[in-house]
């Protein structure tokens, strides 16, 4: 899930406008069958991740290169990614903090989670994810007072096709979800049975996140209608400004803002773990100072894109133009090949 909230509605409302929300889950699904290809590759390459698989599937050549440019992309995106942290408090509630000390606090709690391992970062996800499902409901439902239903037609207006470009945008989420699972699927269980419970749960985890999501963007064009939603970046935060409790509370976006840092901590971290992973499979460099120099990277990615406007333009362009291809030719051609190389063995023997 990560932060996906935080965009989708702008991203889905620029592309399809009022219809925008429709293609939120759609584009969603698209995790499944990529989550069930990298799972059969485990079954077919145990306790390897897919770095190791493309070396022994493509040859070394063509694996170094993979593992080159997947630690160059989800370097560089974990590197923007903390930069993010930095120009959401900065816009929302604290402006004149110094951006320094959110991107120096948010890199050591990834660090630590880092560093305390896998099994740490899981269960650090576990506490969180209850935590980002309770806000979100929260921050929805507090907004219904704001709906006006009437933005919402007519529907289908401007046809179907810009409901397809709005997919493409939304496609790189869950590319980055695959990303990760490449991996940490050298930690996932082999027995057919377990292998068959992860199944599951990918279906489980694309469908939860994507009616999410869904539900984020679709209340928000309902709140600010499609051309508004376009231009708030991060429609969610604007919500909460807006929220209210029997006109006695308000300003709680504050609270809101502890989980979502709690989001961002959780996917920074998971692309810290795939560059050390990489770092580790593809160059053998691992121990303590490749894990605080990866941290140093993100640091100087981080302040290299300070302000807003550039910052989000960067992040897009590298959901769309470099994970997206990445990540779809390279899991389908490696899938593939796998199958035919099998296959081939199978009627040799």
């Amino acid at each position: 899930m990560g932060t996906t909230f935080l965009p989708v509605a702008s991203i889905v409302s620029s592309a399809g406008g009022r219809d925008g929300w429709m293609i939120v889950l759609p584009a969603f699904i698209l995790g499944i069958p990529y989550g069930l290809m990298v799972l059969s590759l485990l079954s077919q390459f145990p306790n390897k991740n897919l770095l190791q698989v493309s070396e022994i599937v493509f040859g070394k050549g063509i694996g170094k290169l993979i593992g080159v440019l997947y630690i160059l992309i989800t370097g560089y995106f974990g590197g923007l990614l903390l930069g993010q942290v930095g120009d959401i408090y900065e816009r929302s509630i604290m402006p004149l903090t110094p951006i320094s000390l959110f991107y120096l606090g948010t890199i050591i709690l990834v660090f630590y989670l880092c560093k305390s391992g896998i099994e740490v970062f899981a269960r650090f996800s576990e506490v969180i994810f209850p935590l980002i499902i309770l806000a979100l409901i929260l921050n929805l439902t507090l907004s219904i007072s704001r709906i006006e239903p009437g933005v919402l037609l007519p529907i289908l207006s401007e046809g179907v096709m810009p409901l397809f470009w709005g997919g493409l945008k939304v496609a790189p989420f869950v590319m980055e979800y695959i990303l990760f699972m490449a991996g940490i699927l050298a930690f996932l269980p082999t027995d057919m049975k377990e292998i068959g419970q992860l199944r599951r749960e990918v279906w489980r985890a694309v469908f939860l996140v994507g009616i999410l999501d869904m539900f984020v963007a679709f209340t928000q064009i309902l709140v600010f209608g499609p051309f508004e939603t376009t231009r708030i970046v991060y429609g969610l935060l604007v919500l909460g400004k807006m929220v209210e409790v029997s006109r006695t509370v308000a300003g709680v976006e504050s609270l809101f803002l502890g989980v979502w840092l709690g989001a961002l901590v959780i996917k920074i971290s998971a692309f810290l773990f795939t560059v050390v992973w990489g770092l580790e499979t593809v160059m053998n460099l691992k121990g303590l100072k490749w894990e605080i120099a990866v941290c140093a990277v993100f640091m100087g990615i981080a302040f290299g894109f300070v302000r807003g406007s550039v910052l989000i333009s960067e992040i897009s362009f590298v959901d769309n133009y470099l994970i997206l291809p990445f990540t779809t030719i390279w899991i389908l051609g490696l899938w593939g090949t796998a199958r035919w190389k099998k296959g081939k063995n199978i009627r040799g023997n």
